[in-house]
């Protein structure tokens, strides 16, 4: 064989190897906004293996297709949350951990930064008071944290089965990526940013295992935990 043949063939096999990848690219696209907007999860295991190993270029096959790139995050997280739904339910609350970004916070909440994450004092002026307190009661161990950081301490220092986060949707879906080997279930931030962040409470309470009459009278009247209108696709 010579190099030009070898050049040939070894082109040939680049751009078949392309091919095939932008083909895996659109199907995955595809199949993630239908579990967005029908609900339907369909080979959840090519999802999940086009996302984690090529979230990257999945985001920018995603944008040069005209569609947000935040789509390949929410596709990410509702994948998950599908995948797990079934053995998270049979863990109990005491394997399990209540991960809340600090972001909630009341703009004048006065709780300190430790080495856990966020020492909330149960002001009950934001929802993170509420959650946490009532996670507490049911058996969840709480944490209040600024960022990824403060998750690799809480993975390498505590122990348990499932975690519930709340985040907004990329760093919820690279959190359910570093937990892979946990049982996973995310609630995605309404409306994210660094303060004053919004969070479906209800969403965050019926994951945890509490009812909706319950959970209505729980519910805080304050400007970062209520109910906004219903979370549009993306």
């Amino acid at each position: 064989m010579t190099i030009a043949e070898f050049y040939q063939i070894f082109g040939q096999v680049v751009l078949a190897a392309g091919i095939l990848l932008l083909i895996l690219l659109s199907v995955t696209l595809i199949l993630g906004r239908m579990l967005i907007e029908k609900d339907r999860l369909v080979f959840p295991k090519l999802l999940l293996f086009t996302m984690d190993v090529f979230y990257g270029l999945f985001k920018k096959f995603s944008e040069s297709m005209g569609v947000d790139g935040k789509i390949v995050d929410h596709i990410g997280v509702e994948v998950r949350n599908k995948v797990n739904e079934k053995h998270f339910k049979e863990i109990e609350p005491k394997d399990t951990i209540l991960v809340l970004p600090h972001c909630l916070r009341h703009l004048e909440c006065e709780a300190k930064l430790e080495t856990s994450g966020l020492a909330c004092k149960n002001c009950k002026r934001c929802v993170i008071g509420v959650l946490k307190e009532k996670g507490e009661k049911m058996g969840y161990t709480v944490f209040i944290i600024p960022g990824s950081t403060f998750l690799k301490k809480i993975i390498e220092q505590n122990k348990f089965k499932a975690v519930i986060g709340v985040a907004c949707f990329q760093d919820l879906n690279l959190g359910m990526m570093k937990l892979s080997k946990f049982s996973c279930q995310g609630v995605p931030l309404l409306r994210d940013g660094c303060v004053s962040t919004k969070v479906d409470s209800r969403a965050v309470l019926d994951t945890m295992g509490v009812k909706l009459k319950e959970a209505k009278k729980l519910v805080p009247k304050s400007s970062c935990s209520e109910i906004p209108e219903r979370r549009k696709s993306i």
